[in-house]
């Protein structure tokens, strides 16, 4: 590996996936029911370790994955270098400001790069932070993106760069300008923000609303800053926000919309997938960041999967797949179950097996040593990312943007598992049948991998990347998302989101190196971006960092 990682002190380990939102397509169906499923075991299991079909050696299979970095980003350099984002098809790039491009793609893969050696790639980029990137721009900006892909993957490139002072005084300079959308009432932060004019920016097209998961997905990168500059301010700032959710949430499951100004929730979804995902990977890798000594957000992480598993839960008549409800709010004050599951739900597989391990147990893991609901949250991981794995059986094997599951009353879920919804009134797809290069479930087949040894999860991975290079690659350079998984020949979406650079790839490439290339019990993804070192526990058990001098 090219570049020397350095070893920081800072006590987490964890994963995490952030992305975003996707329109919400509900097909209600009935009052919400508890029910333990049937799956639900005493004792923890593992798949058979032996893949049905015949691998390539890991060593060309990761060599494979680096080619096709090279190739999408020969394109993005080609075409759009230093763009926020890519247009492979029209092979262009556009900016999230008409003002100028504060380095989402850039800055999304700086750590991609790292990790695999491509000296070349990396310096250029690194020259274009150092003299062209600047945050002075009249504009506004989501605080929940901007955090995980920028202030992110300029920690994370910080790390992994040795130390490089360029990438910390660039991650102050934004963070500086994202204060003040902590400045409200409740101390919940506004879901906007205005980077040259230092000011928060209510989200006016949701209301002024900030979701769950834009309120709680900002405190690891933040804490980190915290810790690399000695100033507490990032720190307390962020940790006020969990206080205000923590105490709103109760003993419940969140809904996925709060008020800056009151600090409660709304009225709203209770979902795993869009504006509700990543608060539920943040609160257990929270507990990881702080060396384990913040028991309140294991607590937190507990009850809430606890409470998924009581209400979110369910599994088909079928095939007994495992999959998880969304609860919308009706006129009456009761909660329907909607058996719509985004793919941004494939997080979950992997997170639930990282929370019953928590990085340290063997592989495989001695499962003698796992308490009941650590027993309950391995299958259910496991399980989990069976069915993601299942929704890839479409005709161009990769997965729609949301699957829906035969609810156990409809006459057809003795016969089929899962459907893509379809419109009535248009052969246009609809946006639920699109693939746009996410990375969810491969974080979860990297994991998996790394927690059980278990070479099936290499080979579902390899499946995935295939299908990848056979559907969304553009010959003259890029990646982009397909229309239609369903279809034979779908039609490409022209835009290669940047979190298939700096998240999908890395993956990937992760799930097929050496597992001594960033050890679970070492080396920790907080953030799609954030990548630390866990070499000692520091910071953040319940004080803030002293303001170094």
């Amino acid at each position: 590996m090219f570049v020397r990682l350095l070893q920081v002190g800072f006590g987490l380990i964890a994963f995490a996936a952030l992305l975003l939102s996707v329109l919400i397509q509900i097909k209600g169906a009935g009052f919400i029911e508890r029910r333990i499923p049937s799956w639900k075991s005493a004792q923890a299991t593992l798949p058979p370790n032996k893949p049905s079909k015949e691998l390539p050696p890991a060593h060309e299979m990761k060599d494979a994955v680096v080619r096709a970095f090279q190739h999408a980003w020969s394109g993005y350099e080609r075409d759009a270098f230093g763009d926020d984002q890519y247009h492979p098809i029209g092979k262009h790039g556009s900016n999230m400001s008409s003002k100028g491009a504060i380095g989402y793609t850039i800055l999304d893969a700086l750590d991609t790069m790292l990790l695999m050696g491509l000296t070349e790639e990396y310096s250029r980029s690194r020259e274009w932070v150092a003299t062209k990137l600047t945050f002075d721009i009249d504009q506004q900006y989501n605080m929940f993106e901007t955090t995980i892909r920028v202030l992110g993957g300029l920690l994370s490139a910080y790390h992994l760069s040795g130390g490089d002072s360029l990438y910390l005084e660039k991650a102050v300079d934004l963070a500086d300008r994202m204060m003040p959308a902590f400045d409200t009432p409740s101390g919940l932060p506004h879901a906007m923000f205005n980077a040259a004019r230092r000011v928060a920016v209510p989200d006016t097209d949701n209301q002024n609303l900030i979701s769950t998961a834009e309120a709680g997905t900002v405190q690891l990168e933040f804490k980190y800053l915290s810790h690399l500059t000695g100033n507490p301010l990032y720190w307390e700032k962020t940790e006020k926000a969990m206080e205000v959710i923590k105490n709103a949430l109760g003993d419940g499951l969140a809904p996925i919309s709060l008020s800056p100004i009151t600090g409660q929730f709304i009225e709203s979804p209770i979902r795993l997938g869009s504006r509700g995902d990543s608060f539920y990977e943040y609160l257990l890798k929270q507990y990881l960041q702080t060396a384990r000594t913040e028991n309140v957000y294991r607590k937190m992480y507990d009850g809430t999967m606890r409470e998924i598993h009581d209400r979110l839960i369910r599994t088909t008549n079928h095939a007994n797949f495992t999959y998880t409800v969304e609860l919308l709010p009706d006129a009456e004050g009761q909660w329907r179950v909607s058996h719509k599951q985004d793919h941004l739900v494939c997080f979950l597989g992997g997170s639930l097996l990282l929370g019953a391990t928590e990085g340290r147990a063997s592989v495989p893991p001695n499962f003698e040593t796992f308490m009941p609901h650590e027993i309950r949250d391995w299958n259910t991981g496991l399980e989990l990312i069976k069915t993601c794995m299942m929704t890839h059986e479409t005709a161009t094997k990769l997965s729609p943007e949301i699957a829906y599951f035969y609810p156990p009353e409809d006459p057809m879920s003795m016969k089929r598992d899962w459907y893509i919804k379809k419109s009535y009134i248009s052969t246009t797809p609809l946006l639920d049948a699109r693939y746009i290069l996410r990375p969810e479930t491969v974080e979860s087949l990297f994991l998996a991998y790394r927690m059980t040894g278990n070479q099936k999860y290499r080979e579902w991975g390899w499946e995935i990347f295939q299908a990848i290079e056979k559907h969304c690659k553009v010959p003259s350079g890029g990646y982009a998302g397909v229309n239609d998984v369903a279809a034979k020949n779908p039609q490409h979406i022209d835009s290669m989101e940047t979190f298939f650079l700096g998240e999908t790839l890395k993956y990937l490439y992760l799930l097929f190196s050496d597992p001594s290339m960033l050890p679970l019990k070492g080396w920790s993804f907080v953030s799609v971006d954030l990548i630390m070192n866990c070499a000692r526990p520091c910071l953040l058990s319940k004080q803030p960092p002293r303001r170094r001098v």
